[in-house]
């Protein structure tokens, strides 16, 4: 078995949070979702997997996924082939809900324990799509989302800043109309690149 199995089935097994996830509203036991390869040249890094994701195992099953897919402009037979497309979130499992039935954070221990490892196993990545205040906020040290997707030119080629997905995000979507217009036809083009 290689070093990157062994890794894998590691974060497969990984019960960090079970304690955690068993005082939540959902009261859930952790359920790891991650999509990795060590092929893949795109890898997209969001928050965490949600309640869909965690029924299916799959990530991105939800609207989210279909409006990210659209961004990227690719179907989901490409979104889902892990030799090319890596899905890598800053908490591996769904959170869980809090008394007012909102998403909890994704916590921090996910990440400390796992991220640098785990990219360390995957040099050949090209683009990196950060998605969120989460993934955002621990990769480059920024605090704004509307600000660090404003200035998404200053990061690329390498990286590519994205708002969540989320129906929630449909306002900010409107109220910025270059995203649309400027960033969205320059993410297709690189992903067309790796893709």
């Amino acid at each position: 078995m290689s070093a990157f199995e062994t890794h894998m089935d590691q974060i497969s097994a990984c019960r960090l949070c079970a304690d955690r996830f068993a005082r939540t509203k959902t009261a859930h036991a952790p359920r790891p979702v991650v999509w990795l390869s060590q092929t893949a040249k795109v890898m997209i890094i969001g928050q965490a997997p949600g309640a869909r994701v965690h029924e299916s195992g799959r990530p991105f099953t939800d609207p989210s996924g279909d409006r990210l897919r659209d961004w990227m402009g690719i179907d989901e037979a490409k979104f889902y082939d892990r030799s090319r497309l890596a899905i890598f979130p800053m908490a591996f499992c769904f959170p869980g809900y809090n008394a007012k039935g909102s998403d909890l954070a994704p916590p921090k221990i996910c990440a400390t324990t796992w991220r640098a490892s785990t990219l360390a196993l995957m040099p050949q990545i090209r683009l990196t799509l950060l998605i969120g205040g989460y993934a955002q906020s621990w990769h480059l040290k920024t605090r704004n989302v509307t600000d660090t997707v404003k200035n998404w030119q200053k990061y690329d080629p390498d990286i590519i800043p994205l708002p969540h997905p989320s129906w929630r995000n449909t306002s900010w979507i409107k109220k910025n109309p270059w995203f649309e217009t400027d960033l969205i036809p320059h993410l297709r083009n690189r992903i067309s690149e790796h893709i």
